[in-house]
């Protein structure tokens, strides 16, 4: 049976975007489950460090890296502190991301690179530097975060739209190409969420405002935290290359 209170003891995980919000409730989890964390952020420096020492003070290893992944050499730094202080990687969540909105028909290549930037090239970036490590110890799992406008459409989205599938598709060729090395790597799209904007950002997604939710409810970031603990960890052994939905029946997929 498994023990669920130290099911990745040993382990160490590294979750991008985790200063806040489904970030900073997959790190705090991961870490109740025995993993050591590597929690990056960013700019948010005292948001990462507070993450960071949260999670000491309740007993587990944590250590917050500010680092921006669309900067190799930064992410290149960050794998490297992470390995001279818990030996190494064995679990990636790729949550970092950033939010902005824009008509098709005003959409500039800077508002496009951005999106490709954090979402999709930031994440390629880290799970390339990451997935070589994973392998060195025996396998690992990749977690990839996506949003509900991916799937069902929504106005002013289309930069964003096309980042999160592609990394969709990248979560899918990494679990076939590196399956043999026992990595494994699935896409969690989420749903409406009660989270906390960052200071900079004044998107506001009024399709979300119209969703009917049947489960009566927005999610919480422990929502998405718990079903990533279970996708790292060892009862989902058998499951990869899987796009999993959680918005409380908000969207289905056949």
């Amino acid at each position: 049976m498994v023990d669920l209170v130290n099911e990745l003891a040993g382990k160490v995980a590294l979750v991008t975007g985790s200063a806040r919000n489904l970030g900073r409730a997959t790190a705090e989890e991961l870490a109740r489950a025995g993993a050591a964390v590597i929690v990056n952020a960013r700019q948010a420096k005292a948001l990462a460090e507070e993450v960071a020492d949260g999670i000491v003070k309740a007993g587990g290893r944590a250590m917050p890296v500010v680092a921006d992944i669309t900067d190799v050499d930064a992410v290149q730094r960050m794998v490297d502190a992470a390995v001279a202080e818990f030996g190494g990687i064995d679990i990636l969540v790729n949550n970092a991301a950033n939010r902005s909105a824009s008509n098709f028909a005003a959409l500039d290549r800077a508002t496009w690179d951005n999106a490709m930037g954090a979402a999709l090239n930031g994440a390629f970036n880290i799970s390339r530097a990451c997935v070589p490590l994973m392998a060195q110890r025996g396998g690992g799992a990749v977690v990839s975060m996506g949003g509900l406008t991916s799937y069902s459409g929504a106005a002013n989205r289309t930069h964003q739209m096309t980042a999160k599938a592609g990394l969709q598709a990248m979560t899918r060729g990494i679990a076939i190409d590196m399956g043999p090395q026992n990595i494994r790597a699935n896409f969690v799209i989420v749903g409406v969420f009660e989270t906390e904007r960052a200071g900079s950002s004044s998107v506001r997604h009024t399709m979300h405002d119209a969703i009917h939710i049947p489960l009566g409810r927005k999610g919480t970031p422990q929502d998405t935290a718990d079903l990533i603990r279970f996708l790292v960890g060892p009862g989902a052994t058998y499951i990869s290359g899987q796009t999993i939905h959680v918005n409380g029946a908000a969207y289905s997929t056949p």
